[in-house]
């Protein structure tokens, strides 16, 4: 029988990816979160820029990789880690906008469900609206060691939106009546097929403009300087990883 690896878009084996991947949207974050933080990383995948490396932190084998943006991006990157390389959970590490003056300007937002104007979801042939959550063990344990670190972090709804420049310019912000916290381009389509894969997934997003009161980081300052969200995700991974092997 044919493998089903190296895809069209991960070139590599099962073995070289660790059942846990940071995803990032920016190719270079994930370059800078190996670079920074783990020990022996080693360079995976490369295809299309996408670059995904392999490491350990703490002892705990751990990758990152890339998912590029928007829906279909994350959609493939996602599900060829799941179903063809026996990745177990998937931690989203990304910027976010701010829909409310109650989430500022880079603090986290943990995305406890993920909202979507995105027709995603239609490929399941559901009869009626699914709602993408995610995996509540790795929201709980994020919310704990938050909470150890001292971070200033939101549990909530994320809007994953199909439209960066919308024609309706309030479109985006009418979300934050239903109380949406902040908005994106890939929790929703992650949550889904994690959801279809029977796999674990969580969005850890930090916020790095709001919608309300008009305040933005920089490109550089989103690739390099949002480590609260790397170092937590890093021990989520860490300790989920621990947890997969029966340690905890």
């Amino acid at each position: 029988m044919t493998k089903p690896y190296p895809t069209p878009h991960i070139h590599a084996e099962p073995k070289q990816i660790a059942k846990t991947v940071l995803m990032p949207g920016d190719p270079l974050r994930a370059e800078f979160v190996a670079k920074t933080f783990l020990k022996d990383a080693v360079l995976f995948n490369n295809v299309r820029g996408v670059q995904g490396y392999t490491g350990t932190w703490n002892g705990v084998p751990v990758s990152v990789m890339a998912s590029g943006m928007g829906m279909p991006s994350i959609g493939i990157y996602s599900y060829e880690l799941y179903h063809f390389f026996a990745v177990e959970n998937i931690i989203r590490i990304g910027s976010a906008g701010a829909l409310t003056e109650k989430v500022g300007l880079r603090e986290l937002v943990l995305g406890m469900g993920a909202c979507t104007n995105s027709a995603y979801g239609s490929q399941f042939g559901l009869r009626g609206s699914y709602a993408p959550i995610a995996d509540f063990s790795l929201l709980e344990t994020a919310v704990d060691l938050a909470k150890e670190k001292g971070l200033s972090y939101h549990v909530g709804n994320l809007l994953s939106s199909d439209t960066f420049y919308d024609d309706d310019a309030e479109a985006t912000l009418r979300w934050a009546n239903m109380g949406v916290l902040a908005v994106e381009m890939e929790a929703a389509a992650l949550y889904m097929n994690a959801a279809r894969a029977g796999k674990r997934a969580l969005a850890i997003c930090t916020v790095s403009d709001s919608l309300v009161t008009g305040e933005a980081t920089t490109a550089q300052e989103r690739q390099e300087s949002f480590t609260d969200m790397m170092t937590l995700a890093l021990e989520l991974a860490a300790k989920q990883g621990r947890r997969d092997n029966g340690q905890i």
